[in-house]
């Protein structure tokens, strides 16, 4: 909304002088948390709650307040108590206590074309349900390929076509994150790779495949930080909200 139209609106008596005024601040000051309202019309995504480290409260009332505003919230890294407690004021919110997402509305398919999401065993789906839901809430259309880890090549090249018939590919690995480098040889669409913490010892947490996926010998393969699902649909997303809209979201 522009100025002149908020101002216009509060001489209409529509809004008051404090409502005009968070409309053009583009946030809300709660004290513990400053809301920002404007972050979709910023971003084409609006502000997405991380559950960890906040409480219960807390969260109830910034996705009130998201949900009140956009139609539609997401809390990752949630707990099954903050689920409780939101589902008893909003019925319609989803909890899933695998990829700890809890969603409401979501985005209708806004762009073309298919973002994939790979897990290299069964131990990432944790992360990989995190960007595949993600992806979904932001208005793609996902196609999930599950546990096609290199150990067992064959699965990675049984599904060679509809990887390659994806926009987008966000591969989720633990170990030593070889499946990035072997997806990325095999494609010509973006891919993203995202290292887990799932591995025995010298794999250091997710810092092995980190530094993997860093060093890839396949060209283009972008990384984002450890079991950071949610951070690789985003970056999935504003790939296609590009392509959508063209330059400078024209």
């Amino acid at each position: 909304m522009s100025l002149q139209e908020i101002l216009h609106r509060v001489q209409k008596g529509a809004i008051s002088v404090d409502q005009a005024e968070q409309e053009i601040q583009g946030f809300e000051d709660l004290g513990f948390v400053k809301i920002d309202y404007d972050r979709e019309s910023r971003t084409g995504f609006p502000e997405v709650i991380f559950g960890r480290g906040k409480t219960v409260e807390q969260v109830q009332i910034i996705f009130s307040k998201i949900y009140q505003k956009h139609g539609k919230a997401m809390v990752t890294q949630a707990t099954e108590k903050m689920a409780e407690i939101i589902q008893q004021a909003f019925p319609d919110a989803n909890y899933d206590p695998m990829s700890r997402l809890i969603t409401i509305g979501h985005g209708e398919k806004r762009f073309a074309g298919k973002v994939a999401v790979l897990s290299a065993g069964t131990a990432d789906l944790p992360v990989a349900q995190e960007a595949a839901q993600t992806a979904e809430w932001m208005g793609n259309e996902v196609d999930r390929i599950y546990d096609v880890g290199v150990a067992g090549i064959d699965r990675l090249l049984a599904q060679r076509k509809r990887i390659q018939e994806a926009s987008i590919v966000i591969v989720v690995a633990g170990m030593e994150g070889a499946l990035a480098s072997a997806v990325g040889g095999l494609v010509r669409r973006p891919v993203i790779a995202v290292p887990t913490s799932v591995g025995y010892g010298a794999h250091l947490s997710g810092l092995t495949p980190l530094l993997s996926m860093l060093t890839s010998c396949a060209a283009g393969v972008t990384v984002v930080n450890i079991d950071n699902g949610f951070g690789a649909a985003v970056a999935a997303s504003m790939i296609q909200q590009a392509i959508k809209e063209g330059p400078l979201g024209e």
